[in-house]
């Protein structure tokens, strides 16, 4: 595409004229959108902690298998939000309408076959994460209940993929905050009850669960209609599109979710002391990636719009911004983490487990400037539909890792902090290959200096 076919839109965009302000607006809204979550998460665990141990452990079971379950297929998201930023910044808004009618039919589909599936499958699900007895039987009560929401949940990640894929950041900050809020407040009266409703304890937390997951999912759509209307066709050539790039991604993502299991696996080898002081980290390492996530997000968004406009340097530069204000988040996360380490100490990491833990958390620290990169270049080569780089990445990485970790002898004194530095080489070796990708990039990368787009 040549510099003067590039649309009046694109030339016209914040970013364009205030990189900064535009990055930190978008990413913004997409931060507090993806802490809301785990903060509901939270409130559940505190609810359903007061009815005892066994509703507790029940809830962590349920959750657990459901998560992994409905993860497999973010694709719905992450492809969604692609493939619309790329046709939105082409001024395709029929094409945007086809991605999101396709996006929505698949997760309907997809949704249903599931709900089958965990309904007939609940017992041995339950069973296979070591739930017996009393616990059996409420991880199961949860888990069937929580099935009826998949066709919710599945359609909810790819309206808000859509919606993100149109920049509409704040939009699907309210819709997440709503669901939310709609979920504590079910808690509160399904857990416990309220007038003439009983008390339905920890399968309380799964309906509020499925009632806020739906009426969510009919919001979040009915807002894309109204942005881009909803096309009554469905392109085959996109179907194989959406489908390709959930190979890629259910590959990436089952080698990422191999490789947290096998470090967890690990250090609980290690002792009950480190697999304690593993937990917090691996914790603190997920809200870490929040932070980093909500620039990688925004990246993605704002690098499909301009490869869609065919601005090959305007891709380029937000690459370079992604890359630049991840990298200086990093840096701020390592210096809070720090600085916060007693406070941790003596607040979540067990007296017997602090011998293990000093080392490895210096490690964690001096990680967050590589998982900066690691996030940031993720979205990057999101945003260009790169699937099939990440994938290989990905493999190469974890091929590398998984093989370290086995070699790593539980008796060693310094076995939890070597589960980490292995952690550190594994995103180090993302972080290089997704640099590279772009600086300098390659004739066959579409971010690299040879690639056809336009250059003003």
């Amino acid at each position: 595409m040549s510099a003067t076919s590039i649309s009046a839109g694109a030339r016209e965009h914040p970013f364009v004229r205030a990189p900064n302000a535009t990055l930190i607006g978008l990413a913004l809204p997409v931060l507090f959108a993806l802490i809301a979550e785990p903060l509901t998460g939270l409130v559940d665990t505190a609810f359903v902690a007061s009815l005892g141990t066994v509703p507790l452990a029940a809830l962590g079971v349920g959750a657990t298998a459901l998560s992994g379950l409905f993860w497999a297929f973010n694709f719905l998201e992450i492809g969604s939000q692609t493939e619309v930023a790329n046709r939105f910044g082409r001024g395709d808004k029929s094409g945007a309408a086809r991605i999101a009618a396709l996006a929505f039919a698949l997760s309907l589909a997809i949704g249903v076959l599931l709900t089958a599936v965990i309904s007939a499958l609940v017992e041995p699900i339950a069973a296979a994460l070591g739930a017996e007895g009393e616990l059996h039987t409420a991880a199961t009560a949860y888990i069937r209940i929580r099935a009826f929401g998949a066709p919710a949940v599945l359609l909810l990640i790819a309206a808000l993929g859509v919606l993100r894929g149109l920049q509409e950041m704040r939009t699907s900050l309210w819709i997440a905050l709503g669901i939310n809020v709609l979920n504590i407040g079910l808690d509160a009266v399904l857990i416990f009850g309220a007038g003439p409703l009983p008390a339905l304890g920890v399968s309380g937390a799964a309906l509020a669960s499925v009632i806020a997951q739906w009426l969510g999912a009919i919001w979040a759509v009915f807002v894309v209609v109204r942005h881009i209307g909803l096309a009554r066709r469905i392109d085959l050539a996109e179907v194989r599109t959406l489908l390709r790039i959930g190979g890629d991604l259910f590959v990436r993502t089952g080698l990422l979710t191999l490789f947290m299991i096998l470090t967890t696996r690990t250090a609980t080898q290690i002792g009950a002391e480190a697999g304690a002081a593993h937990q917090v980290l691996r914790q603190l390492w997920v809200l870490s990636a929040l932070f980093l996530d909500a620039f990688a997000v925004t990246g993605q968004s704002l690098v499909g719009y301009f490869a869609g406009a065919g601005w090959h340097s305007q891709a380029r530069r937000v690459a370079r911004y992604v890359c630049l204000w991840s990298l200086v988040t990093g840096v701020i996360l390592a210096g809070a983490m720090l600085i916060s380490q007693p406070a941790i100490e003596a607040g979540l990491v067990p007296l017997e487990a602090r011998a293990v833990f000093g080392a490895a958390w210096l490690v964690a620290v001096a990680l967050q400037p590589f998982n900066a990169l690691t996030f940031a270049t993720d979205g990057i080569h999101w945003g260009t539909g790169d699937f099939g780089f990440l994938r290989n990445a990905m493999i190469v990485a974890t091929a590398t890792s998984v093989t370290l970790i086995w070699l790593i002898d539980p008796a060693a004194p310094a076995a939890l902090t070597l589960v980490w530095v292995v952690t550190g080489l594994w995103n180090v070796v993302r972080a290089v290959f997704g640099v590279a990708r772009v600086w300098p990039g390659s004739e066959r990368a579409p971010l690299g200096r040879a690639w056809g787009g336009a250059v003003e």
